[in-house]
């Protein structure tokens, strides 16, 4: 057998495998002499049919998969060899004259190669690191927002300012039938408001959907929608008055404070603001890395010129999967994957040159982190190492939550790479209006 390779331009090449009887002849014959023990053909008994016989019947199809399997083998054990990078699968080329009537075969397979990448992480133009604070706004809307939670509730007659309103909204055409909750100030406008004010239970409010809430998140619990879908929504609704409740605030006092973070941890109302402000910009730290680890991604992709195989990758999607696809559609599905691609080589070439690679080890420890985390929520602080082992072992045994697990560790450890090697314009934001800019 004899394997080759010849490169066609930088990013495309061919390789050659010809095989000659002398290579398959062997296991063959292994094969028809197993089968020869097994077979059962009429008039003769079990491990005594001719060799001959069961040549003629199945020495072609034996032949044929001691072929293939010889060709997969081969190409794999060369691809490792000569450590070709490569993108997709090798790709078969079709050859006209081709028969299994012969002893010897050559078969020829296309190869999309990585390219070589130069990954710069000197921006020219800076990225934004956002470092998102919890304004005096905020820290009292959750202030007042505990003291509600806490407070006592007492039913009421008719909609004023400041109640608690739960009914049902609906709309026929769009089969909406929603039961929802919200304080009158979540809707938006004083003409809206009007329409409650001084409506008791029972009574139907006729709204639009449009503008209706301040929060324009509020309507897709009050429809059911997705974010999509309530869109620009502009449909006519019709709210059922169902319960109408006033929450009297619960007093700044060592009781509330106790009751939410825990005997003696919080002793007056600006040790609670101080805490409220430390957890708020813990859980606001987690949202800018995120966006700076994306505006990073989106950065280097821009920045980092280099070409693809981009015919060899549309050929290959239109074989890849379990339906052919056309030209046209391999082209459209390439052009819809070439930007995650992009970023998939260049994370991989920035976790290569600077070994960021995962070790089990790593991933376990991470693991376990998360695991403890989830039981913290449910007031088990001290798990034992045991039972921490444990649970780690069956997670990480689910091959989807491992890869899970997987990503996310790597996004960290990128990210933390990009912070100690990138240089960034730094912006101190509120939550509000990095909602604004960001997501806008």
């Amino acid at each position: 057998m004899n394997i080759t390779k010849e490169s066609i331009d930088a990013l495309n090449a061919v390789v050659k495998i010809e095989i000659s009887e002398v290579d398959y002849k062997e296991k063959v014959a292994k094969v028809l002499k197993d089968y020869s023990k097994n077979a059962t053909i009429p008039g003769f008994r079990k491990g005594h049919v001719p060799m001959g016989m069961v040549k003629k019947q199945y020495g072609k199809s034996v032949m044929i998969d001691e072929v293939n399997k010889l060709i997969q083998d081969s190409l794999n054990k060369f691809l490792v060899e000569e450590k070709l990078d490569i993108l997709g699968n090798p790709i078969p080329k079709v050859q006209e004259d081709f028969s299994w009537d012969e002893q010897e075969f050559s078969f020829e397979f296309e190869l999309g190669l990585a390219p070589v990448i130069d990954v710069k992480l000197d921006a020219r133009k800076k990225i934004t690191q956002y470092n998102i604070v919890a304004d005096e706004e905020l820290i009292d809307k959750e202030v007042e927002n505990l003291q509600k939670r806490f407070g006592k509730m007492s039913a009421k007659d008719v909609v004023e300012t400041g109640v608690n309103v739960t009914g049902t909204f609906v709309n026929e055409e769009k089969e909406i039938e929603k039961k929802f909750n919200f304080v009158l100030e979540d809707i938006k406008g004083k003409v809206n408001q009007k329409k409650f004010i001084g409506q008791n239970v029972g009574a139907v409010v006729e709204l639009k959907s449009k503008g209706l809430f301040a929060d324009e998140h509020k309507l897709m619990g009050a429809t059911g929608l997705d974010h999509d879908a309530v869109h620009g929504l502009e449909i006519p609704l019709a709210f059922t008055i169902e319960d109408i409740t006033f929450t009297e605030l619960a007093d700044l006092d060592q009781e509330l404070f106790d009751k939410i973070f825990g005997e003696g941890v919080v002793t007056s109302a600006t040790e609670l603001r101080e805490k409220i402000k430390e957890d708020a910009e813990k859980q606001f730290l987690g949202q800018a890395d995120q966006q700076l680890l994306n505006a990073i991604t989106e950065y280097l992709i821009e920045n980092t010129k280099f070409d693809l195989p981009a015919n060899f990758l549309k050929k290959w999607l239109a074989v890849a999967g379990e339906n052919p696809l056309t030209e046209e559609q391999a082209a459209e599905e390439f052009e819809k994957s070439e930007k995650g691609l992009r970023y998939q080589l260049i994370e991989g070439q920035v976790i290569k040159d600077n070994n960021l690679q995962v070790t089990m080890d790593e991933l376990k420890d991470y693991a376990k982190d998360f695991i403890k985390a989830q039981m913290a929520q449910y007031g088990n602080l001290n798990p034992e190492e045991k039972e921490l082992e444990d649970i780690a072992n069956r997670v990480l045994g689910n091959q989807e939550e491992a890869k899970r697990l997987q990503d996310q560790l790597i996004s960290n450890k990128l990210l933390g790479f990009y912070k100690e090697n990138m240089t960034f314009k730094t912006k101190e934001i509120t939550y509000e209006n990095f909602v604004k800019e960001v997501y806008k």
